[in-house]
């Protein structure tokens, strides 16, 4: 019964925070190695070709969407993620430190702050 009542309240919380991140987005900030390169419309055709040392990534900004578009990473994993519009959507390739987040739509300009930080 215990058991039952933890995965209730556990998805219970999983459905709350869903659908708090729901809404599209209005602005795409990209994080190179803990910095903001650069934070754009969502809604302004865009392509961005980042480089550094550890490779390239060349990001795609056009009808409401981004995605990763050609990543030079041992994996791929960022240009699989796909097209994300929703805000708090991310998409991340952690071998280029780069992370990709849609912000706004809706939120009055507030941004999602961490309640705690672990160590």
């Amino acid at each position: 019964m215990l058991a039952a009542g933890l995965l209730l309240a556990a998805f219970l919380l999983f459905l709350v925070m869903r659908l708090r991140g729901q809404g599209d987005g209005e602005q795409v900030r990209v994080t190179v190695d803990g910095k903001t390169y650069g934070t754009y419309s969502l809604f302004e055709e865009r392509k961005l070709c980042i480089r550094q040392e550890s490779g390239t990534n060349v990001i795609r900004i056009s009808g409401g969407t981004v995605w990763v578009e050609e990543a030079d990473c041992p994996d791929g994993y960022c240009v699989r993620q796909g097209k994300i519009h929703r805000k708090n959507g991310t998409i991340v390739c952690l071998p280029h430190k780069l992370v990709i987040e849609v912000t706004g739509g809706g939120d009055g300009g507030q941004e999602l702050q961490p309640d705690a930080v672990v160590h």
